[in-house]
């Protein structure tokens, strides 16, 4: 059984560069439901989970996020 590597946490920066969205329009599709919710690291630090960006990049068409 292989172990998975534990999920990194991407900042604000990689996410740009990775996915291609302007800040504008990623912190449009958060708020939307259509993109990946940032977690917060430290008081005045967030970032996102580098599995739920991976999940974004699949299928952006189609991605929402779900309540829970």
């Amino acid at each position: 059984m292989t172990a998975q590597p534990p999920d990194r946490i991407l900042r604000l920066n990689t996410v740009l560069d990775r996915t291609g969205l302007s800040r504008a329009t990623l912190y449009r599709k958060v708020a939307a439901g259509t993109f990946p919710r940032q977690i917060r690291i430290a008081s005045r630090c967030m970032g996102w989970r580098e599995s739920a960006i991976d999940e974004w990049l699949r299928n952006p068409m189609f991605y929402s996020v779900e309540d829970g």
